[in-house]
This record gives C-alpha cells, sequence and structure tokens, in this order.
C-alpha cells in the first residue's frame, strides 16, 4: 500500500483545491485530462480514508472524499474505512474496501464462506437488528424525497399529519427461508468438470457451491445430488459464449408446509440423454420429489426459461399452503419464496383493506391468486386480473382447490379489464395493487382515480416506485396513511411494503372511464 497516497477524506473534505486538468495540488502526480475525470477530486487508483455516512439502496456505503462522493460495498454507516478508488464518473465514483479502521458496532462476521464473492446477499456483514431499522429508513427516505410526503413522527402512533411507517417486520430466524433456489450450471477451468452455484458479482462467472445459508436445506440437497449425477452421466454444461453444451439451470421448489419437492432441468435442446436414469437416481436420492421436470430454452438469453416445458416424471405441480390456503405450483409459477413473510405481508393487505364481508375488491396483477384467495375469506366478491394467460388458469385452480366460489379471475391488461368491469357494474370498494419492480401502469393509476374505490392497498417491492405512485394517487384525491415494511429478504438490500391509502372525499362519483 502507497500510503504517501493515501488521502484522509474524512479530515479534509474542506480547502482541497483542484487545479484546471483535474490534478491536485495537495500530492499525487498530475494526469492527463485523456485519464481522469476533470474537476474530480480523486482519480482511478487513489487511495482513500473515508468517512461512511450511509448506505445506497443496494447496500453499497456511502463516503465522501473531498466532498466527492465514492460507493464502498461492505462498509457500514459509521465506519472509518481505507479504500482504493476502482471508477470515476463525473459525480461519483467506486471504491474497493481495503482496510476497516474503525469497525460499526453493527459490523457481524458473515456466515456464508463465499459472501464476499457471490452477490446475493448484500448485508451479511451488518446486524440483523439494524438491517430492520435501516429498511425502514429506506423507505422513509423514499416516500420523502420521491413522494414528497410528510412522515409521521412516531413509528407507531397516530398523526393525521403524516404518514405513519411502522417499524420493518423482521423474521425471528431469518436464515433458510427461501423456497425456491435456481441456479446457472457451468464447466470447471481446466478440467471441465459440472458445477454449478451463483454468479460471482457483476459476472457470469460462476462461483461452485454446495450450500447457501438463506436458501431451504432440501434445496441446497436438491442442486448437490443433480449436480453429482450430470458429472457421473457425463452431461455436457451450457457455455454462453459458444452456445453449445445441455444444462443451463437447475431450478428446485420445496414446499414447507408439504415437503413436496419439484426439479425443473433447463436444458440447451429438447433431447435429454439418459433421461430414464437422470429420473430414477433422482427420485432414489430424494423419496419427496413430487415432480421432475424438463424446460428447454435453446435462445441466446440471460431469461432462464423458455417457452417449452415437459414433465419426466410425476405432477406437474406440487401444492404447498400459505395460512391453511393451498396453491398448486408449476415450473413457471409466479410464487413467492418466503413464504413466512409472505403470510405476514398478505394478512397486512388483507388488514389495510377493512373488510367487513360485503365488499367488493379487485386484484390487480393477481398472479396465481395468492393476495386474491386471503382477501376472499373476509371479502363480499374478489375479482382477480392479471396479464399472463397461465397465471390466471392458476389461480382458478387455486380458488377451485380451496372451494372458494367468491373469488373469479381474468386474464387481460389491468388497465383494459378494469374499465370494462366497471361498465358492467362491478363498483370496486377497495383496489389492491401488487405490480413488478417497475410499479403501476400509468394507466392502471388513471384507472383507479377514475374508479374512487374507497381505499388503495398497495404492496411493493420498491420503495422508490412506491413513492412515485403514491405521489400520483395522492395529487388525485388519497391520502396515504400507513405503510409497513416487511423484511422478505433478510440479508439483502431489499425491502417489501404494504400501503393503506383512503379516499380524502367518500362523496366523489365515478368519472366516466
Amino acid at each position: 500500500m502507497n500510503r504517501n497516497n493515501t488521502r484522509n477524506a474524512g479530515s479534509n473534505r474542506k480547502g482541497h483545491t483542484q487545479t484546471a486538468a483535474g490534478g491536485r495540488k495537495s500530492g499525487g502526480a498530475r494526469r492527463a485530462p485523456s485519464e481522469a475525470v476533470v474537476d474530480a477530486p480523486v482519480q482511478k487508483n487513489d487511495e482513500v480514508v473515508v468517512d461512511i455516512i450511509g448506505l445506497t439502496h443496494d447496500g453499497e456505503g456511502v463516503g465522501r472524499a473531498d466532498g466527492f462522493t465514492l460507493f464502498i460495498q461492505g462498509a457500514l454507516p459509521g465506519e472509518r474505512v481505507r479504500a482504493k478508488v476502482m471508477k470515476v464518473k463525473k459525480a461519483y465514483g467506486y471504491a474497493r474496501l481495503q482496510e476497516l479502521m474503525d469497525a460499526s458496532a453493527d459490523r457481524v462476521v458473515p456466515v456464508c464462506g463465499i459472501y464476499d464473492k457471490c452477490g446475493g446477499c448484500q448485508l451479511q456483514h451488518m446486524d440483523y437488528t439494524a438491517q430492520l431499522n435501516w429498511k425502514r429508513q429506506h423507505v422513509v427516505d423514499a416516500l420523502e424525497r420521491i413522494g414528497k410526503l410528510q412522515i409521521a413522527a412516531g413509528e407507531d402512533a397516530v398523526d393525521s399529519a403524516g404518514v405513519i411507517v411502522h417499524p420493518t417486520v423482521g423474521m425471528n430466524e431469518p436464515w433458510r427461508y427461501r423456497n425456491k433456489a435456481q441456479v446457472p450450471v457451468g464447466a470447471s477451468a481446466g478440467e471441465g468438470e459440472l458445477i454449478a452455484g451463483f454468479y460471482a458479482k457483476g459476472s457470469h462467472r460462476i462461483i461452485d457451491t454446495d450450500e447457501c445459508h438463506i436458501q431451504h436445506d432440501r434445496n441446497d440437497e436438491v442442486v448437490r445430488i443433480v449436480k453429482t449425477i450430470g458429472r457421473e452421466l457425463g452431461i455436457s454444461a451450457y457455455d454462453e459464449e459458444s452456445g453449445q453444451g445441455l444444462l443451463r439451470h437447475v431450478m428446485t421448489r420445496t414446499g414447507f408446509v408439504s415437503g413436496e419437492i419439484m426439479v425443473v432441468l433447463v436444458t440447451n435442446g429438447r433431447k435429454l440423454p439418459q433421461a430414464e436414469q437422470w429420473v430414477e437416481r433422482i427420485r432414489k436420492a430424494l423419496p419427496e420429489v413430487k415432480s421432475i421436470v424438463q424446460n428447454v430454452n435453446t435462445r441466446d438469453t440471460n431469461v432462464i426459461f423458455g417457452d417449452e416445458t415437459r414433465v419426466l416424471w410425476g405432477s406437474e405441480v406440487i401444492y404447498d399452503e400459505l395460512d391453511g390456503i393451498r396453491f398448486a405450483i408449476s415450473a413457471r409459477s409466479f410464487y413467492q419464496v418466503n413464504p413466512t413473510q409472505t403470510v405476514e405481508l398478505y394478512r397486512k393487505a388483507v388488514d389495510y383493506a377493512q373488510l367487513t364481508g360485503t365488499e367488493s375488491v379487485i386484484d390487480a396483477y393477481c398472479g396465481i391468486g395468492t393476495i386474491s384467495l386471503f382477501l376472499a375469506r373476509k371479502a363480499g366478491r374478489v375479482y382477480g386480473v392479471e396479464i399472463v394467460p397461465e397465471a390466471i388458469e392458476d389461480a382458478k385452480r387455486n380458488a377451485e382447490l380451496n372451494g372458494i366460489s367468491n373469488a373469479s379471475f381474468e386474464a387481460g391488461p389491468a388497465e383494459v379489464v378494469i374499465p370494462r368491469w366497471r361498465e358492467e357494474g362491478i363498483i370496486p370498494d377497495v383496489i389492491v395493487v401488487d405490480p413488478p419492480r417497475k410499479g403501476c401502469d400509468p394507466a392502471l393509476l388513471d384507472t383507479i382515480l377514475k374508479m374512487q374505490p374507497e381505499r388503495v392497498v398497495y404492496v411493493s417491492c420498491n420503495p422508490s416506485t412506491l413513492a412515485r405512485d403514491l405521489r400520483t394517487l395522492e395529487d388525485g384525491g388519497y391520502k396515504t396513511v400507513e405503510v409497513t415494511p416487511v423484511d422478505m429478504f433478510p440479508w439483502t438490500s431489499h425491502v417489501e411494503c404494504c400501503s393503506m391509502l383512503v379516499r380524502q372525499d367518500n362523496q366523489i362519483g365515478f368519472s366516466s372511464l
């Protein structure tokens, strides 16, 4: 380490001056403009001492070097670190943690042996309670900065002047919570042996691993067994560069309540050599397996699944339960990966809907009907809409499976189907939305404002787009009353939210659609 080129950003933020070419008067060789970002106080390969003042939404530490923002993976708020600048842009840069000088009291030792290489978890170095507090603050910051919403002073106190943001709902045991694993398959360098694991951060280089601490242990077991069988049968791994090789991914689902297991082999081609031996050996090693499926994906794409899925053995679905409701889950069904926290999230959605047994509820983005069926137990009637036809078929099957007759489902864009329902006389008391990360389609938000339900329940996996959409709904006459963050993905930077909005004037009439 060249300590002569180490800058103490914590004590020297003020008073540092620039040269016209972007060099620095206080140390370090002047660089030609072609090699430096003009006016940046730090340059690539500089070593700096940085005080960490926050975390990004991706869990990276945020520090300042002479007033210049640096993002440093693995650093925590309150820490002082020595870091090497790796990339410099006009307004910010990225640095690599070199030395921890003053550690945060929230720092813990990661339990995962490949944590510093794998990109799956971002916060295993942070105490779990601190994670929950940070996730709540992340939601608050988004609501204030993007949504321009006033936040109530207390986390649980009733405050008509602001939005109540409750403490993040965490897990008593935040490990082994994922019911689905989907791991890429490759070949080891040199020997070409079949490997399976997770991509290294920011790359498609596979880190071979047999254990993931956030996966259900049966998922780990399935991946180990399939990898071993593939090696012994001489199955080739798909190579992204050449497009050759057979096995692309292994996907497995485990029912937390049922114990049933599904194994999916994603292949680059329909022909599966020694298919009977695959099936026989998987069944022998894993008696709980109920479904062995092949998905064919021959496209040059990062998308895991192809269009063709066929059952090699057993059922096309496995079954599991959420809060007493049974679900049939196919290979390509969207089904929340953390069943424990899914129940917490959906119970909160039902609570925010304030159902008495007579209400009509529309569930936009209903998927396979998970939230819809939770709602149907307390509503008069539930109408689910989803753009994916296969998901709607799953939703209908799940309603029938549970003997729920007051829920109906239709495929199509919500912003098209819901206005037609209004024309047919369906007037919702509550609309529930659970959109993808990009948030609600603007046309759907416009539809909600025209429909004027008494309450809107917004389930979100992205605080930024949630805040944006809440602003739109607030401008259209709704008030955001409460937001409850739920930790669906412990040890990662992700947080889900459930929000309740009420119509400010219940006398507002319906606009023409």
